[in-house]
This record gives C-alpha cells, structure tokens and sequence, in this order.
C-alpha cells in the first residue's frame, strides 16, 4: 500500500560492508529485516518482484565518481524510485584476529576500490605486504577472521561483526571520501517536500535534434533549477547513444521543478522520474538550500498565474 513504511529490507551484500552500516543508519530497517544480495541487480530485481520492501544500493563515491550498475538498472526494466539518500563517509580500518601486530601483517586482503584508496597507507605502514584483491570488504574481513590472510582493509562494521582487532583506523588517503548510497522502492507518492530535496531523472534525448542536450539544460536554467549532478551512460542500442541522469534541486511538487519536467517531457525522447527525496547534508556541504532565484519562488508563480487569469478574464486592474 502506497505510504506505508517498508519493513523488509535488502542491501548490497554481503554483511559487514559499507552497504550495511549505510542501512544501519536508517530507523525503520532496524525494526525490519535485512537480507544481503549478491548483486545490486538481485537487489533492485526482489524489489520488483515483491520479495522486499526496498533496496539500499550505492549511487555514486565522492572518489570513484557514479556505480553505473546501479544507474543501469534504475533506467531499464520495470520503474522504481529513490525514496532516500544515505551519505556515509568511507572510513577504511585495518583489522586482523586478536594477537597479531602489524609488523606481522604480510598479507592483506582488501577489495581492489579499498587497497586504492589506501594506496598511500599501504606504502608508508605495510610495503612489504601482499594485498590480494577480493570481492568484497565484507570478504576481507572474513578471509582474516579465517586465517586465510594477517589482516583486512574493511569497514568498521566488518570488523566488530568478525570479531577483529583495529590495528589502525581512518586509513584512507582521502580522510573526507563518502559514499552516497539510494534507498529504492516501487513507485508511490513521493515524501512530503522538505525546502532541501533532490529529484533524480534519466533523460534520453532526441539524437536526431541538433542542441538536444543543451534544450535539456536551458529548460532547467530558465527555471532557475540548480542541476547537481549529470552522468551518461550508453544505452546498448548503437554507438553514441547516451541515456542522461540527472540531479536537480528541488521537489517534483515544486512548481518550478515541475514546470521543467513538462519542459523535458516536451523535448526529450524520453524522461524517466526517479525519484523525489530529502537531501542529505555532509561534511563540507553547505547547511543551507540554495533559494530560489527572484521571480521563480512558488510564490512567483502563483503570482503569475492568477495575473494571467485575470488577463484572460478581461481584468486589466
């Protein structure tokens, strides 16, 4: 039923990653259930089919730039939409069983974006070390807690869940890394506006129209619609064809915003909405909205509705 709170959960598996700390964030999973999916497609295809509620799924890193699985995904197939943003700072631990000291530390096993970003670390604390790529942080930290390497690059969920000792924290090389990570669910009534939201699309534009993308970005200019992110992706039908996500501040109940998705529904091959939601703020955002530019409040607006009303009515006053 549309509205009501989602009880079960999955997330991008397996337990004790990023994943599940940005779920843990979350009031309603920690009274519902959460199950682990092998795939961020797995994830999102037991929210189409009803085996869950909703899918915590990574959209973007502040290092790696977007997950374009996961954008793929959310442009094909049955519609879904994000209903939440969860913003967590990538704070990498090395962790290894009880008793081990990290002039022991030969082997350390880390999924290949975590040894990345602890490149640096790594160089100065542990360069004689072996770092074996594995598939996940949740998989570092088993393989340690199993004796199969000395230590984990992990999250610190990973870490308390397997029972190992930190032996350093806050490794990365990029202390103020965060990962942005969606909360998807089937189409409904988005969440109320807030006065700082987000509204994601996937745009597709028309490649026979000289200036199709730049009449996608005047509809939002003229609007005075800040665009906070674009990335494209190809489509899979030929060479050069690109499917456009945006983010755009503002709610889908915003006039102007809404006004500029009929703008885009008028010159776009196709919009797909993706969702309305409250911003998240992190360190280093600014704690304000950027407000509306003069003459584009909803209040301009309204204003010039009923002006135009008048005018039709033959009332010049």
């Amino acid at each position: 039923m549309p509205g009501t709170p989602p009880t079960r959960f999955v997330y991008l598996g397996p337990e004790g990653t990023f994943a599940e700390q940005a779920l843990n964030s979350i009031p309603a999973a920690e009274r519902g259930s959460r199950t682990p999916a092998r795939s961020v497609p797995e994830a999102l295809e037991s929210v189409r089919a009803g085996e869950a509620d909703a899918a915590l799924v990574p959209l973007e890193n502040s290092i790696g730039g977007a997950v374009g699985v996961t954008l793929d995904e959310l442009a094909e197939g049955e519609p879904l939409v994000i209903t939440r943003e969860v913003v967590l700072p990538v704070e990498f631990v090395l962790a290894a069983r009880p008793g081990t000291a990290l002039p022991h530390v030969r082997s350390v096993a880390a999924h290949p974006q975590a040894s990345t970003q602890c490149r640096g670390w790594l160089r100065t604390h542990l360069p004689d070390a072996v770092v074996v790529d594995v598939l996940s942080n949740g998989a570092a930290a088993a393989g340690a807690a199993a004796d199969e390497y000395d230590a984990a690059i992990c999250a610190p969920i990973g870490a308390g869940r397997h029972r190992l000792d930190v032996l350093a924290d806050k490794i990365a090389d990029h202390p103020d890394a965060v990962t942005r990570f969606a909360l998807v669910s089937r189409p409904g009534p988005p969440p109320p506006p807030t006065g700082d939201d987000v509204t994601s699309l996937a745009v597709y534009i028309a490649h026979d129209r000289v200036g199709a993308l730049l009449s996608v970005l005047m509809e939002l200019a003229v609007r005075g619609v800040n665009m906070s992110r674009i990335e494209s992706r190809p489509t899979g039908e030929a060479l050069g064809r690109y499917v456009f996500f945006l983010d755009c501040a503002g709610h889908v109940a915003d006039v102007r915003l809404g006004e500029a998705l009929q703008g885009l529904r008028r010159v776009c091959a196709d919009v797909r909405f993706l969702g309305s939601y409250p911003r998240q703020r992190f360190p280093g955002a600014s704690d304000r909205p950027i407000p509306a530019p003069a003459g584009l409040s909803d209040a301009d607006y309204a204003d010039a509705a009923a002006w135009l009303a008048r005018l039709r009515a033959g009332d010049l006053n």
